[in-house]
């Protein structure tokens, strides 16, 4: 009986510690976690709508939807826009989804080398939306259309690599001839 004892007596010092590290007891008696300020099925939901709608109608020039079976990882294909300097390249991204979005923005990155100055050499996309300014409003869609909107029009002013905004700047023939180069070697 002693030794019955001395197990239950183990037994529930055990339970007592994972309920301090895992959360409390409930009502039921059941150890369970804290519920999460923004849960990941509400980020998953999101998601899925805006896949049904970029499949039904994408952005110009743009593609999107998940890598395999992960919701939360993209690929998207961009084509360069008519009259700019990237036009005849085709683009690729990669999208990834935080669990809280749409609280939080998505990273987007180019997998494609392309010669922007707001884009960098890892493919990095400095865009005012995908940081500061940031709303849950916005969407994938939105997202891909101010990227090719960027691609059309970048913005010298507040660069990621300022040698390129320079260059635009101070020497836009010789930018727009090595954005042509750069679009032929990498993305054709």
């Amino acid at each position: 009986m002693s030794d019955q004892g001395a197990v239950s007596s183990s037994s529930d010092g055990e339970r007592r510690t994972q309920e301090r590290c895992v959360g409390k007891r409930s009502a039921r008696g059941k150890v369970g976690n804290p519920r999460p300020l923004k849960s990941p099925s509400t980020s998953a939901k999101r998601i899925q709508r805006e896949l049904a709608e970029i499949s039904l109608d994408p952005p110009p020039n743009c593609s999107a939807g998940p890598k395999g079976d992960n919701l939360y990882e993209w690929n998207s294909t961009i084509l360069g826009p008519p009259g700019s300097v990237y036009e005849g390249g085709v683009f690729y991204l990669d999208i990834s989804f935080p669990t809280d979005y749409p609280f939080k923005p998505p990273k987007v990155s180019f997998r494609t080398r392309i010669y922007h100055c707001n884009i960098n050499s890892q493919g990095v996309v400095c865009l005012d939306i995908l940081k500061d300014s940031w709303s849950p409003a916005l969407t994938i869609s939105k997202v891909l259309l101010s990227v090719c909107s960027l691609l059309t029009d970048c913005n010298p002013a507040d660069p990621l690599v300022g040698s390129i905004a320079t260059q635009y700047v101070n020497d836009r023939k010789e930018h727009d001839k090595i954005a042509k180069e750069w679009t032929k070697r990498y993305a054709t």
